[in-house]
């Protein structure tokens, strides 16, 4: 995260969600804000994710830090974020991989609340965004990825431990199954494509003085075939097979 913001150049950032994240700690922009769905003590302001704030084109850079899996219309928040970004403006968006370790433990966690057990090792709130919904969705905004990386790859334990055993899994699987990652960051770019209107300089047509054309074939008959727009009179020479 430090490493997308860090490059972000612009004026206007906005943090979207999770205050407990400094998203904006390494971005250098002037003006930058904390923006939160609910009362919270560094919250900059409380507003609606689906209905920011901001006229259109305004910001140069938003940050979504599970921003998507928390918020209750996650395509409207998405459409917003648009809106608000300026042409050649970041977003960036981090979440977690449903089709990764802590993704199954989830899903194992849930069912396992179906049979009265207790098995939860994320919270409960919020649901997971695979990486190939948030590109779909990106693609339909007109916002071009830019970059997406993974990361995470140990397996969901709570034991410091166990997790440090299994550190050695973070190292191969960025090479061998990188999309399997338990977190994933994305960085996506607002294209706004322009036409520029070509206005040709018409010239008028001049008109020449016409006059026929005499062509005389091999027996010496002679018949005015065309115009001439240059000069009159001429004759061509034309031989007929028999």
């Amino acid at each position: 995260m430090d490493a997308a913001v860090g490059n972000a150049f612009g004026f206007h950032a906005l943090q979207l969600g999770m205050p407990e994240l400094d998203a904006l700690a390494t971005n250098r922009m002037p003006h930058r804000w904390l923006a939160t769905e609910s009362p919270h003590p560094q919250a900059t302001f409380v507003t609606h994710f689906g209905a920011l704030p901001f006229p259109d084109n305004s910001l140069d850079l938003v940050v979504l830090p599970h921003t998507l899996e928390l918020t209750s219309h996650p395509h409207a928040a998405l459409r917003e974020v648009e809106r608000v970004l300026v042409p050649e403006g970041r977003v960036v968006i981090c979440g977690l991989n449903p089709l990764s370790l802590w993704g199954f433990r989830q899903q194992r966690g849930h069912l396992y609340r179906r049979f009265g057990l207790n098995g939860m090792f994320l919270p409960e709130a919020g649901e997971f965004i695979g990486y190939r919904r948030i590109r779909d969705w990106l693609r339909l905004l007109g916002l071009e990825l830019e970059s997406g990386e993974f990361g995470c790859y140990r397996p969901a334990l709570d034991s410091e431990h166990w997790l440090a055993r299994f550190a050695w899994m973070d190292r191969l699987g960025a090479r061998w199954w990188p999309i399997l990652g338990a977190v994933y960051c994305l960085v996506a770019v607002k294209r706004v494509f322009s036409t520029t209107l070509i206005n040709p300089r018409w010239r008028p047509v001049i008109r020449l003085p016409t006059a026929p054309v005499t062509v005389a074939n091999s027996a010496g008959n002679t018949r005015a075939t065309g115009i001439n727009t240059l000069e009159s009179p001429i004759s061509f020479d034309t031989h007929e097979s028999s």
